[in-house]
Parts: structure tokens; sequence; C-alpha cells
């Protein structure tokens, strides 16, 4: 599912009623009467006009004037990003709350569109670090709710290497805590993922899989492992492991 997000080029009218506005579509499709959110304000998109005609839609990397409903029009400024919310979607200061007070799975906003919409912020280096780590936060709460643990790391790994080691605290950007996690979800050692990787066409379904699955979480680690100190011993432990995968199926 691909998310539309708006990005404010231009506000050339406004007024208590909504305003005109030059946009860049800069992901998914932009559709009249789609609700888009302004931070905690929703905007209703009325209108698209593209070469003096009026449109139906636009997709990503082309330009439009857009017609928006509600005085939000008066507060947009150049840069400023439009997310789509879906019908039963929420903004994120709202998406925030809603987990706060960890709500009954019959109360879900399906979790996979929630999830998508997550990982479409978190990836738009467009927002400011802080928001798209509030993204991230959705995103591990979406997969939590999924009963999909086994991803974190994924995510957790695109934020340190994205956005850096976090402060003190913070688990969801700990490259220690993330090594740690990843290393401890194998069932083998180096030397034996090694030996079984020689003769790996011999093996059983369920065997190659687990030395592939060991080899794509594996690849967690590379954006964390700077961040050790090399007499730390979980550094040697991830180069053990490092100086095994490429032979790996």
């Amino acid at each position: 599912m691909s998310i539309a997000e708006l990005q404010v080029c231009a506000v050339e009218a406004a007024d208590v009623t909504g305003g005109v506005c030059v946009v860049r579509c800069i992901g998914g499709v932009a559709r009249s009467g789609q609700v888009f959110a302004a931070g905690a304000l929703r905007t209703r998109l009325r209108g698209i006009e593209r070469y003096g005609r009026t449109v139906g839609s636009f997709d990503a990397g082309h330009v439009a004037k857009v017609h928006l409903t509600g005085p939000v029009v008066a507060l947009l400024g150049p840069g400023q990003v439009l997310t789509y919310v879906p019908p039963d979607g929420h903004a994120l200061a709202e998406l925030e709350d809603w987990l706060a007070d960890d709500p009954p799975l019959s109360d879900e906003p399906h979790s996979e569109r929630l999830r998508c919409l997550a990982t479409l912020s978190m990836q738009n280096e467009e927002l400011s670090e802080a928001v798209r780590l509030r993204w991230a936060r959705i995103v591990l709460a979406a997969l939590d709710r999924l009963g999909r643990p086994e991803e974190r790391p994924y995510v957790q790994a695109y934020l340190i290497g994205s956005l850096g080691s976090g402060e003190d605290g913070d688990p969801d950007r700990d490259p220690a805590a993330l090594c740690r996690e990843v290393l401890a979800r194998f069932e083998l050692t180096p030397d034996q993922a090694a030996a079984q990787a020689r003769v790996w066409r011999d093996l059983r379904r369920p065997e190659i899989l687990r030395l592939r699955r060991i080899k794509n979480l594996l690849r967690c680690t590379e954006a964390a492992r700077p961040y050790l100190a090399e007499t730390d011993p979980l550094a040697a432990a991830v180069d053990a492991w490092t100086a095994v995968r490429p032979g790996l199926p």
C-alpha cells in the first residue's frame, strides 16, 4: 500500500474556509476527496488542477494546484508535508495516544496498513529526525500487535543506520542491545553454521531456511557494529559471525 504525501511549494490563497496551494506529490497517489493530516489538524483535498484543467488524481514526482478545506490552510508553509489519512486512520499524535491506552485487538485500525503508513513516514527524509523516530515507534508497535517480533531488528537497524545511536535509555537505537538480540536468535555457533554452509545443498529445507534466516539477520548488525568498542566481547562475537556470513546460502 502506498500512502500519499504532499509537500507544500506555495500557498496562493487561504481563508477560514480553506485555500489553494501548489504542492508536489512526494509519495503515492493523491486523489480528490482524500483527507490529509498537517500535524494534529486535518484538511480535505476537494479539487486538483494541472495544466489548467481539473483532474481526479496525480502521483509522485508531479506538481499540481490543489484546493483544500479548513482554516489549517492559512497555517501551511513551503516545505510542509501533508500525509494522507486513511478513512479509518489517524494522525501521529492520535496514534500515539491510542497505542498508549493499550487497545484490544478488536479495536485495531488495520495493523498492516498502520505499519505501511508508519514505515513510509519513518523513511521520509523530509521530516525531522524526532518525528521519524516517533513514526518508527509506531512501526514497532504495529509489528508487536501483528505478532511479528522477528521483524523488529530490521527497523532498529534502519534507525541506527539512518539516525545514529540513540541517547542512553533509548532501547530502539541501542547498538549493543540490537547485536545481542540478533545473536540470541541463532541456534548455532559460527563454527557450526560454517560447517553446515559448506554442505548446505545436502541439508533438509528447514536447515537451509535457518541458515538463510541467520544470513538475513546478520545484516542488521552492520549499522550497529561501528558503535561497539574493539575490546568488547560482543564485537568479537559479531565479527565471528560476519566472517561466516558470505558462505551462508
